[in-house]
């Protein structure tokens, strides 16, 4: 199972890929909308978790254009702040609130990925 996190914060990206890569997940990762959107192509992932604030795409467009490629993709929405009243993020399969506990992270995608079984 290919996970791409997706987060212009290099410490998230970081400490991320190094808890998924323990559960057993392979991980690729992206700094910005744009990379995201190039890692996509190039890595075809089976699931992924998105940033909402980006300095040059933000998550919400990049959403967007993932699901326009790959409808049946799951993404979760991960941000610091709360969108969930924004009905632009309901198009994705689940929203976490960034923590550095990753537990919810985890069984968030545990979730989403034994839902599309």
């Amino acid at each position: 199972m290919k996970v791409l996190i997706v987060d212009d914060e290099k410490n998230i990206l970081k400490l991320y890929k190094a808890e998924l890569e323990e559960e057993g997940y392979a991980v690729v990762t992206a700094n910005s909308g744009q990379e995201a959107l190039d890692v996509f192509e190039s890595e075809n992932p089976d699931i992924v978790t998105l940033d909402i604030l980006m300095p040059d795409i933000d998550g919400i467009q990049v959403l967007r254009q993932l699901k326009e490629k790959r409808p049946e993709i799951p993404v979760i929405m991960l941000t610091a702040y709360d969108y969930r009243d924004d009905f632009s993020v309901w198009v994705s399969d689940a929203y976490v609130v960034k923590s550095s506990d990753l537990s919810g992270l985890k069984a968030t995608i545990k979730q989403v990925v034994e839902s599309r079984k």
